[in-house]
């Protein structure tokens, strides 16, 4: 888990030196629409959406999750790197596929391996402190990006001609791609570490999904990997992704936060520092939510992070240029949802799923909040388009509340087992 968990913060080093520019790259360099941001974030959801179930089913069929690690730590610097040079959306598109191909490839499997090497009662705060050390790993590389910026630039913190055109233009284009190639350098380090991880008895069938053999065709015994497959998934299990897929219809990419904060005035060296603070408090409250999470129960902890998460989208929307110094609080905010929801939410999914299958459990859950992501980035990218910023965010503020009346009702009807 210790492993996993400082292979994950080397990885967002690089990451998030890349990922709060892309927005202002794309529209402010590149001369991309909204709606074609939405395409490239939307799609970079889709393909680890897609490759996250198959990675999980597959890791559990054959009992082997290391070599998806390993793969899915390595792709992302080629994808990266193709950022780098690109000189229109569509290779930005390309690089991002190939960045998350290789995430799609490694989460379900990672996730499980972490699942299986605590005990039940411990896996909010594994997850806890997993997502705290990979949050820490962005803040770091956020700061790092941020630092390159002002050695490079001197950009001040505030931009005198509001607009994500404008206060993007006034960074010159081989400035982001000079970060954009450090951030794929640092890439290397953290699959360096995942040489070190080593195939554990996580992979196999555990105490909490009994198995039993069954001869082969050859009269053979088939091995715990091969029957474990054949485990199904329980109903409560359904029930809980339910209740997370209807939430990340309102869960568009983040790129839309920094750009709302690029459309207020704030130059790219202020978009990285209030992506920043986000960080700062993501991390630093991880490890306590999934701790409380143990205690209290998942959905209760859920439940405050899905309302933290409504009132900052409505925040974003109604936010108006004379106070935008309030994407301050509201990115703060912003964080306490995450560090609330993010790693808790994983651990809820390992509750309620057999370790045989716990692989597949999470392939699942990412495979279809990858997906309904992508309808909420095309949704946001449009409704930027033809109506501004306020429409996009209160969409999403409003899908929050939904979501979090469905959760009352699958609390209530599932009882103390759902609360777990």
């Amino acid at each position: 888990m210790w492993l996993l968990s400082w292979v994950s913060f080397l990885a967002d080093v690089s990451g998030e030196m890349i990922y709060p520019l892309l927005a202002l790259f794309l529209v402010g360099v590149l001369g991309s629409s909204k709606a074609q941001l939405g395409i490239v974030e939307g799609g970079a959801v889709l393909i680890v959406s897609v490759l996250t179930a198959f990675a999980g089913f597959r890791s559990d069929r054959s009992g082997r999750r290391v070599v998806w690690i390993r793969v899915g730590y390595a792709l992302p610097m080629l994808g990266k790197a193709m950022i780098a040079v690109a000189t229109g959306w569509g290779v930005v598109l390309g690089g991002r596929l190939l960045d998350r191909f290789g995430k799609g490839l490694r989460s379900a499997p990672r996730d499980a391996m972490i699942a299986g090497a605590v005990e039940a009662d411990q896996r909010g705060r594994a997850f806890g402190v997993h997502r705290a050390l990979d949050t820490a790993g962005a803040l770091a590389g956020v700061l790092l990006s941020a630092l390159l910026l002002w050695w490079m630039t001197g950009t001040p913190a505030k931009s005198a001609h509001p607009g994500v055109a404008a206060t993007a233009a006034q960074t010159p284009a081989w400035i982001y791609r000079v970060i954009f190639g450090v951030g794929a350098g640092l890439g290397l380090a953290s699959f360096l570490l995942t040489l070190l991880v080593r195939e554990s008895d996580a992979a196999q069938p555990t105490a909490d999904a009994p198995a039993p053999a069954r001869a082969s065709r050859g009269g053979a015994t088939a091995t715990g990997a091969q029957t474990a497959v054949r485990v199904r998934l329980p109903r409560s299990y359904w029930m809980v992704l339910g209740v997370l897929v209807l939430f990340s219809l309102a869960n568009s990419s983040d790129t839309f936060i920094l750009l709302r904060a690029s459309d207020l005035g704030y130059s790219p060296w202020a978009v990285v520092m209030v992506y920043a603070l986000f960080n700062v408090t993501y991390a630093a409250l991880s490890y306590p939510a999934g701790s409380l999470s143990d205690r209290l129960g998942r959905w209760r902890i859920i439940a405050v992070g899905w309302v933290i998460y409504a009132v900052v989208y409505a925040g974003f929307a109604l936010l108006p240029a004379a106070h935008a110094w309030g994407m301050w609080p509201l990115m703060a905010l912003y964080g306490i949802y995450m560090a609330l929801t993010d790693g808790v939410g994983k651990a809820l999914i390992s509750d309620h799923s057999p370790g045989a299958r716990r692989g597949a459990a999470m392939g699942i859950f990412y495979a279809l909040t990858g997906l309904t992501t992508l309808v909420a980035s095309l949704v946001a990218g449009l409704a930027w388009d033809r109506s501004g910023p306020t429409g996009a965010f209160l969409i999403g503020a409003g899908f929050a509340v939904v979501a979090l009346a469905a959760l009352g009702v699958v609390a209530l009807t599932a009882g103390r087992r759902a609360g777990r």
